[in-house]
């Protein structure tokens, strides 16, 4: 593989994305497939040999987005979007990317229960809560854990961000490991989510779980392009609220947040 243009460093983060990616995707088949589903996600393998594969899924406005994976039902109805990420600088663009694609593919396709992320390598606390405001289930497989995985072939993987040396002789170590000792670093990152995922996808397929409304949300919009969205627990209080015969009073602004206001705060992330 040509390094001439881009930095050990990279090249490396790369590698244990692919094979993070090549487990996870390997493990989720055969989970999802042996009760009826697909699972359809990209060729890992491309990626490292320059000819990256794309799963591109549309929104309502034909904006395309390239997801990493989905479940599908017998109708290749989505079921569960999927991501796997690593990154070594605390990424902040890639949550935020997330929540963008899922939130607006969801929008689209009625059909799909759940989103989840797996995390791999350093992620600041506020990229993983800002997807977990975005009802995006996040699993994380720590940079330490990496780091003691590699440990293991003698590769160090905490170097300095300028130390180009070790930077280059941990990738030549990780280069000159057989395709089984790769891949057996990818699916030691998945053991460590391993259990846990598997049971919140087979939770998010249970089909027995009865149907319920769970909230309706109702968004107005007026004509000088101002916006208020209401959260209803009831089909009866949202039928209530929609014969109002006043609903464009829900536009006086008076009860709106400043910009000296507090964000909102959630206990639960």
């Amino acid at each position: 593989m040509s390094t001439d243009f881009r930095n050990h460093s990279s090249i490396f983060v790369e590698a244990i994305n692919v094979e993070l990616e090549r487990a996870m995707n390997s493990f989720l088949k055969k989970l999802v497939e042996q009760r009826g589903y697909h699972f359809i996600g990209k060729n890992a393998l491309k990626k490292m040999e320059g000819t990256p594969k794309k799963l591109l899924i549309y929104d309502g406005n034909n904006n395309a987005y390239d997801i990493g994976a989905v479940i599908a039902d017998i109708s290749l109805q989505p079921i569960i979007l999927i991501e796997s990420e690593y990154t070594q600088d605390y990424n902040r663009n890639k949550g935020s990317w997330v929540c963008t694609a899922h939130s607006a593919l969801r929008r689209r396709y009625g059909s799909i229960r759940s989103s989840i992320a797996v995390l791999a390598g350093n992620w600041s606390s506020s990229s993983v809560a800002m997807m977990k405001s975005y009802d995006i289930n996040i699993f994380l497989i720590p940079f330490k854990r990496i780091c003691d995985l590699l440990a293991g072939y003698s590769i160090e993987f905490d170097w300095d961000e300028k130390d180009r040396v070790t930077a280059i002789e941990s990738w030549n170590k990780y280069a000159a490991l057989s395709n089984e000792q790769k891949s057996n670093i990818g699916l030691e990152m998945v053991n460590f989510i391993k259990s846990d995922l598997e049971q919140l996808v087979l939770r998010i397929l249970d089909d027995t779980v009865e149907r319920e409304i769970d909230k309706i949300l109702i968004e107005l919009r007026s004509n000088l392009g101002e916006v208020k969205e209401y959260e209803f627990f009831s089909v009866e209080e949202a039928i209530e609220f929609l014969n109002a015969t006043e609903l464009k009073q829900a536009f006086i602004t008076t009860d709106s947040l400043t910009l000296f206001d507090p964000p909102p705060y959630f206990n639960d992330i």
